[in-house]
């Protein structure tokens, strides 16, 4: 086993992909199902994503579901990667987080987007506009500031004044900035675009401020990791992610995950070949060997102190199975 591997925390994000054929709610239980197992397997933390009007996401309530798996699980942390601040009023925000903490008290994590609809019609239903970095910041400070009692009106949320929730800022680019100007956990991703990443993190920590939230910077790195007992078995598990990504980009919506021998045999244009292809690089799967090198070498360009892994799958089965081979190395 890897010293570096074995010293760093490994978390996992699931979207609740829904799968061709079956219902939402099946998606949903699954990803329930996924945390208690992620808590046996030694994973550090589990969260649930913000998705809205997306066919092959169920998630669309980040609290709600975060609820359901803290009440399914007794150790692990669980939280939201993200909740995208945007799309909320952050007293709301903190009113919600307040009640998850007072119910499972230490065991819950705040993770901040700035991402809103993934279409003009989403966005409207939604009545949010993306904003740029200085709102995504002003929001994110007046929301810790709910927890803290700082409100120019008097009012107080309730029951979140005087609680603690970790934050953490997803992010790229200014969001890195705005992570250290506000001294707070990064979670940067996804690693096909390793030079942009390094650059972001270095940056994060060049800039990095103490607060009373972090004394000092922590990097969390976010991508796919997929592990099987051939490298050609863990390739065929991105197989669905990679084709729902290529189709919602030639087609404006992102479907159900198809099964991986229905994606091989699928007719595809030219320009879905080409970003279905693109979609399977820069990811790391093979073996649990050829992975344990990737890790550390991942590890080691960018000092990070976290994995949170995001891996999407249509076999659940094959799914859980890459996690437990992750798991024997770190665990």
């Amino acid at each position: 086993m890897s010293a570096l591997i074995s010293r760093t925390r490994f978390s996992v994000l699931d979207r609740s992909r829904t799968r061709e054929g079956r219902p939402p709610g099946e998606a949903l239980r699954d990803t329930v199902r996924l945390a208690r197992e992620s808590e046996r397997l030694g994973y550090h933390r589990f969260w649930v994503s913000e998705h809205h009007g997306v066919p092959g996401v169920a998630g669309s309530a980040p609290t709600v579901l975060a609820a359901a798996v803290a009440g399914a699980t007794a150790r692990i942390r669980v939280g939201t990667g993200g909740v995208m601040l945007p799309n909320h009023q952050p007293l709301v925000v903190a009113e919600q987080f307040g009640v998850l903490e007072s119910l499972f008290p230490g065991r819950i994590d705040m993770g901040l987007g700035r991402s809103v609809g993934f279409t003009d019609g989403v966005r409207k239903a939604l009545g949010r506009d993306k904003g740029d970095a200085e709102d995504f910041a002003a929001q994110i400070e007046e929301l810790l500031g709910w927890f803290r009692g700082n409100s120019p009106t008097g009012v107080r949320a309730r029951p979140a004044d005087g609680l603690t929730v970790p934050p953490f800022v997803l992010a790229m680019g200014e969001g890195a900035h705005i992570a250290a100007r506000l001294g707070l956990p990064l979670v940067i991703g996804d690693l096909r675009g390793r030079e942009k990443m390094r650059r972001g993190i270095d940056a994060y920590r060049e800039h990095f401020r103490p607060s009373p939230w972090a004394a000092e910077p922590y990097v969390v790195v976010s991508g796919t990791v997929a592990v099987a007992g051939t490298e050609e078995a863990a390739r065929r598990l991105l197989l669905p992610e990679a084709w729902s990504m290529a189709y919602s980009r030639t087609h404006g919506t992102f479907p159900p995950l198809p099964p991986a021998e229905a994606v091989e045999t699928r007719a595809m244009t030219a320009k879905e070949r080409g970003l279905y292809e693109a979609g399977l690089g820069g990811h790391i799967a093979g073996t649990a060997e050829q992975v344990a090198g990737e890790l550390e070498t991942l590890l080691k360009e960018t000092g990070a102190q976290e994995v949170l892994v995001t891996t999407s799958t249509y076999d659940r089965e094959a799914l859980l199975d890459s996690y437990r081979r992750l798991a024997t190395l770190f665990a």
